[in-house]
C-alpha cells in the first residue's frame, strides 16, 4: 500500500510503471538502458480516491490525463533506473496530496467609498491631461 494521507491509501496493483529509454545527454547509457519511468495510474476507476478528491485531481493533471482518465507521470531526471521510480512515485503522491486541499470559497468583496472616490478622482485627472493633447482650435 502506497500512503498518501491519513485517510487515502492506494494499492500498488493500481499503479503500472513501464521503463523507456531517457532523451537528453547520457552518452552510450542514453542508449542502451531504459532508465526513465513512465508511471501510470487510472484516476476514474480507483476505489481509493473520494468523489472530491478524484474532481480536484482531474482538474490538477491537466496534460497529464489520458482521454481515459489515466494519469501519465514521466521520470528521466535521474541516471538509474530506481531513482527516476522514486522521483514518480513522489510526484504521484505529491500531486494526490494537493488533490485532498480543499480550497477556500471566495467571498466577494466590494471597493470601499473611498476606493471609489480616488478612482473616480484619477480618472478626472487623467482625461484632462488627455483632453489638452488634441488640436488646438482656431479661435473665433
Amino acid at each position: 500500500m502506497i500512503r498518501v494521507t491519513d485517510t487515502i491509501a492506494i494499492d500498488e496493483s493500481e499503479v503500472s510503471e513501464r521503463f523507456i529509454r531517457a532523451a537528453g545527454p547520457g552518452g552510450q547509457n542514453v542508449n542502451k538502458v531504459a532508465t526513465a519511468v513512465q508511471l501510470r495510474f487510472d484516476v476514474l476507476r480507483s476505489p481509493a480516491l473520494p468523489e472530491e478528491v478524484r474532481a480536484r485531481l482531474l482538474r490538477l493533471a491537466g496534460h497529464r490525463l489520458t482521454r481515459a482518465g489515466v494519469l501519465v507521470i514521466t521520470a528521466q531526471r535521474h541516471r538509474t533506473q530506481e531513482k527516476n521510480r522514486e522521483d514518480a512515485m513522489s510526484r504521484l503522491v505529491g500531486l494526490i496530496r494537493q488533490a485532498t486541499i480543499r480550497p477556500k470559497p471566495r467571498r466577494p468583496t466590494r471597493p470601499t467609498a473611498a476606493s471609489r472616490e480616488r478612482r473616480l478622482t484619477a480618472k478626472k485627472r487623467r482625461a484632462g491631461v488627455k483632453s489638452l493633447r488634441g488640436t488646438q482650435r482656431p479661435e473665433e
